[in-house]
């Protein structure tokens, strides 16, 4: 009994881990197949349309697509359709000789609008043999043209699909984080090896550069750098990366310190290897537990980082979906009666940062 509850314990322990692997996986997943998932299809998926703006979750409404027949190719199905796609949630539809008439759906119970379109921006060629099969013409376009939408999260204030648009923000941030951490490893290795492998005036000099890096709070650093590079995507990965690279080498900086004067390192230098050498091959591969432990740490940060900038504003502009500029949008509306507008991706960030974080305690725990 007492063998199968420590085993029963040891599981429970490890929950938090498994639970960080899982969502990880699964928006490492979302971000690289969410196109294949998510409704708008558009780039950004930037689809307005304000007669259904700030519906709730769930909400669901027939929905008439006209087609801008654009050519799909491998890009679009990984970066979305260029060209912007005409959606109108509908009441009624019906035909006219060669149009199509619908009666726009309209939430605040005014009276509804109706609008028509000719036959052939559905590429349905209109002749005589057609024409007299009414009902053939409302087959082809009920079943192609015509659907019932379901919008799982709601829309937002331009009435655009917030599923589509919170899937893809976990292409942002998951984007932002893996350039962030591989810029401040970057750094932090550099910096951190040649500061404790040559010491002496080059160790002062590494430490004098991070500890007035160090000085300067880390939010506070990436405003002045990111307003300095101007507004933009890429901005925001120089900007994170180059201001979370000193934890890494101050930590490299220890580590190296501590290895380079250990009896295997002298066999090196014994051997006739080089500097390089011995810094690649020797000493590095003997610290990447603690580096892996305090990467996944600066990839939390770094999503963190990038939310806050967003919803300051001068992070990643719209209409790039972000999490951080989501939230920054909606924040007033959760008291309004329409918090699902900022709730949703607010959760979406704290689970994909706390996954993040329990994955770096539990190698942290285990000593990597």
């Amino acid at each position: 009994m007492i063998r199968s509850k420590k085993v029963k314990l040891v599981s429970i322990n490890k929950l938090p881990y498994y639970f960080s692997i899982l969502f990880i996986s699964f928006c490492f997943l979302i971000s690289i197949f969410c196109y294949f998932i998510i409704p708008d299809k558009t780039a950004n998926a930037n689809t307005m349309n304000l007669s259904i703006q700030s519906m709730k979750p769930g909400f669901s409404v027939r929905m008439l697509t006209v087609p801008n027949f654009e050519t799909k190719t491998l890009k679009s199905f990984f970066f979305g359709l260029n060209k912007p796609v005409e959606q109108y949630p509908i009441n009624d539809y019906w035909f006219s000789n060669d149009s199509i008439n619908i009666k726009l759906f309209n939430k605040f119970n005014e009276p509804n609008e109706i609008k028509s379109f000719p036959l052939s921006v559905f590429d349905i060629s209109v002749d005589s043999n057609v024409l007299n099969n009414v009902q053939n013409i409302r087959d082809k376009i009920s079943n192609k043209y015509i659907a019932q939408h379901k919008f799982n999260f709601g829309t937002d204030l331009y009435g655009r699909d917030l599923f589509s648009r919170v899937l893809l923000g976990t292409r942002v941030s998951l984007s932002i984080g893996i350039m962030a951490v591989i810029i401040s490893t970057l750094l932090g290795l550099f910096f951190g090896s040649l500061g404790g492998y040559y010491g002496g005036i080059v160790d002062k000099i590494v430490v004098y550069i991070i500890n007035v890096f160090w000085s300067i709070p880390t939010l506070l650093l990436v405003i002045a750098i990111s307003l300095s590079l101007g507004k933009g995507f890429w901005q925001v990965y120089i900007a994170i990366g180059f201001s979370v690279w000193v934890e890494v080498a101050r930590l490299v900086r220890g580590k190296v310190i501590s290895e380079k004067n250990k009896d295997y390192i002298s066999a090196s230098r014994i051997l006739g290897f080089n500097n390089l050498h011995i810094i690649f091959y020797h000493i590095l591969p003997n610290i990447l537990g603690p580096l892996f432990i305090i990467a996944a740490a600066n990839f939390a940060s770094s999503i963190l980082l990038e939310s806050g900038l967003s919803f300051l504003g001068i992070g990643t502009q719209p209409p790039l979906p972000s999490w951080g500029y989501m939230i920054k949008e909606n924040y007033q509306y959760i008291i309004l009666g329409n918090a699902y507008l900022a709730l949703i991706p607010a959760i979406f960030l704290v689970f994909l940062v706390s996954s993040f974080m329990f994955l770096s305690n539990y190698y942290s725990d285990k000593k990597i």
